[in-house]
């Protein structure tokens, strides 16, 4: 767990004949990280021929995303639904596969389309609703029709005999007919139409007779009759856009078992393509590579072997082995393994960059440091109480997700529990002394109101501990680095590089020195320690640049040394001292931040108990403390979140974390969607 996974390259040679059996081997085995043979064993490119998918790769993808929304629209995840079997791949038909979807297509096209017309219809009768309600009386408007500014009221008489026939015609409209009362073998009407459709309408009221009518002395109350016949007739659209939306439900739902088999074919057929899409060719055979953990590589031995009956060939070799082989340097795939409550941490360190192979996986470390600086920042046991809830609800609502999301919940509550446990040493309950801190009071130090007892007297006490959390963090980080370049054997960076041994020289004297000068009223230490502790180690970065240069090789020939080479090595060690004294200094005071933000959430909270006692109501009172904890819980829970995010990427990894490696990616039935 302290270094990445130690890796195992696979080179095996088939007969063609074996060539699916060995894929669906590699398939269901699901460990091996494909690199094209030709990009690591230099001696094969002109030897073989990469194989062509047999199948468009592309095309797939497509069909399985027309899938995907399909089953998106039931509220399906065929990931999630159904668990791929490799028994179950069969080859797939990608016309066929299109056909039947473009069938799927045009069905539920079809009801869409009735759907949005009905919407629009819909909009429109809503549109007539509102400019009637905006004005009390249709009447007037009959009389005044610029108070409408998209409709036309009219009223009219039409032959009796015609009157269903016309009703029936406007129903395709959107409008209001209201016949008041039939008479002399006439219907009196008003009718209620939109400005947009005055051709259709003026046809229509020319085929069935119209004839203007003025009737307003029958008009009162009418525009509840007009608003009630609306309403009913959203009702209807409404129950039908209901109806064709169940509709549509249906009839996925009716292929909903056909369109997962589908998709869980199609993903098997794109993994198993994408597989032979690294496969190389000779005459009879074929070749593959890759990268396998070493404690996975005797399984996936046995597995081609019994998949090709022991007709294949296969070489194992480690990293170094290949790189004195091809006389380079190798990229080897990266693999983090943590026990899964450490998940949280390995996604930070996943999301600032991938370590180097053979290098330490920086997880456990971020895990701790990461936890005792948001504590610090955060030292509320209420306040840790609530995140832990939040964390734990988040987690319980998506517990059928493992992914960032799931891990970002898991992390706020493994930062409530770092709360509670500050919380409890600082004495600090929701702001309140609920119980006698087990550390030092944080409230009375940051007020000024400390006891004589107390281990920390003032606010400088405060900065003091978090200099020397920071000192430690730092000096964790070297000696990390330190571990990796003896693994690398870089010798010359482990002895003088700025983050090796000479740099914890200069670091550990000039903390020594500054602290010697703070003790001491201004006064340095005498002059042989300032030799031993600054000015020796100074010089001896000099070393750097010039070993560099004549252990550095050019064409098989030590570089030519002239006049710019001194030049060269003098500015190098002075840009090298001014990173070493300037970082250094500001990596440790930006720890100051911890002891900045610890301060000022226990200033927030003073602050608004002091609101409340000004409030003087034991109504508002409450609510005032109520409100400022949810806002310090929230604004000061992700300062300090962030900040202790910013500490380890920043202060931390850059005294040992080389974030140059590649993430270790096989092709698997449990692989992500690319």
């Amino acid at each position: 767990m302290m270094f990445t996974t130690k890796m195992k390259y696979l080179t095996a040679v088939v007969l063609d004949k074996d060539v699916e059996a060995v894929t669906k081997e590699l398939l269901a085995d699901g460990v091996l990280h494909f690199v094209n043979i030709a990009e690591v064993s230099s001696g094969l490119k002109n030897k073989v021929q990469s194989v062509t998918p047999q199948i468009s790769l592309t095309r797939i993808a497509e069909l399985k995303k027309r899938i995907e929304s399909f089953l998106n629209m039931i509220g399906i995840l065929p990931e999630k639904e159904k668990a791929l079997d490799i028994t179950q791949l069969t080859p797939v038909d990608l016309e066929q596969s299109e056909k039947e979807l473009d069938k799927l297509s045009e069905s539920v096209q079809g009801i869409r389309d009735r759907q949005k017309n009905i919407q629009q219809e819909i909009l429109k009768l809503e549109d007539i609703k509102r400019q009637i309600e905006l004005f009390g009386d249709i009447r007037s408007s009959l009389k005044e029709r610029s108070h409408f500014s998209f409709l036309n009221v009219q009223t009219g008489i039409i032959p009796e005999n015609r009157f269903e026939d016309f009703n029936t015609e406007f129903k395709t409209l959107p409008s209001v007919v209201l016949n008041f009362h039939t008479e002399s073998e006439q219907s009196s009407i008003l009718l209620i139409t939109m400005k947009r459709d005055d051709n259709r309408v003026n046809a229509l009221l020319l085929k069935y007779g119209w004839v203007d009518a003025e009737i307003d002395q029958e008009m009162d109350g009418i525009k509840e009759n007009v608003v009630s016949d609306l309403d009913n007739k959203l009702k209807i659209y409404n129950k039908e856009q209901q109806d064709l939306h169940d509709e549509s439900f249906s009839v996925i739902k009716e292929k909903g078992d056909t369109l997962q088999r589908l998709w869980a074919n199609l993903r098997m057929n794109e993994l198993y393509y994408k597989i032979q899409s690294y496969f190389s060719k000779t005459s009879r055979t074929v070749i593959f590579s890759g990268w396998v953990p070493a404690g996975k590589a005797d399984s996936l031995e046995k597995g081609i072997d019994k998949a090709t009956k022991g007709l294949c060939y296969m070489e194992w070799s480690n990293p170094e082995k290949l790189e004195r082989e091809e006389k380079t340097k190798v990229k080897v795939p990266v693999q983090l393994k943590n026990p899964k409550f450490l998940a949280p941490f390995q996604m930070l360190v996943k999301n600032y960059a991938i370590p180097e192979y053979g290098t330490i996986d920086p997880t456990p470390f971020v895990a701790v440091a990461y936890l005792i600086m948001f504590g610090l920042m955060f030292g509320d046991a209420g306040h840790g109480l609530v995140l832990l809830c939040i964390g734990f609800l988040g987690m319980f609502f998506d517990k059928k997700a493992s992914g960032n999301i799931f891990n970002l919940f898991k992390l706020i509550s493994y930062c409530g529990v770092s709360a509670i446990c500050a919380g409890v040493l600082f004495g600090s309950y929701f702001g309140m002394e609920w119980f006698p801190p087990l550390w030092f009071d944080y409230h009375a130090v940051v007020l000024g109101h400390v006891p004589g007892d107390s281990i920390i007297h003032d606010i400088y006490g405060i900065l003091q501990i978090t200099l020397y959390f920071g000192i430690g963090v730092i000096f964790a980080g070297l000696i990390l680095n330190w571990i990796n370049l003896v693994r690398q054997k870089r010798w010359l960076r482990l002895f003088l590089d700025k983050t090796g041994l000479l740099g914890a020289w200069v670091y550990g004297g000039g903390i020594y020195i500054g602290y010697y000068f703070m003790t001491q009223n201004g006064k340095l230490p005498d002059d042989t320690t300032l030799l031993l502790l600054a000015f020796i180690p100074m010089l001896l970065f000099l070393l750097k640049p010039v070993l560099s240069f004549f252990t550095k090789k050019t064409d098989n020939h030590h570089a030519r040394f002239t006049i710019f080479t001194l030049i060269d090595f003098f500015m190098e060690w002075i840009v090298e001292l001014l990173e070493v004294f300037g970082g250094y200094l500001a990596n440790t005071l930006s720890f100051m931040r911890v002891a900045g933000l610890g301060i000022a959430h226990t200033s927030l909270m003073v602050a608004f108990f002091k609101i409340a006692d000004m409030t003087n109501s034991p109504i508002f009172a409450p609510m005032v403390l109520i409100f400022g904890n949810i806002l310090v819980i929230a604004l000061e829970g992700l300062s300090a979140g962030i900040q202790s995010l910013r500490l380890n990427y920043y202060e931390f990894f850059s005294k040992y974390f080389s974030g140059t490696g590649e993430a270790y990616t096989p092709v698997s039935l449990s692989t992500s969607q690319d």
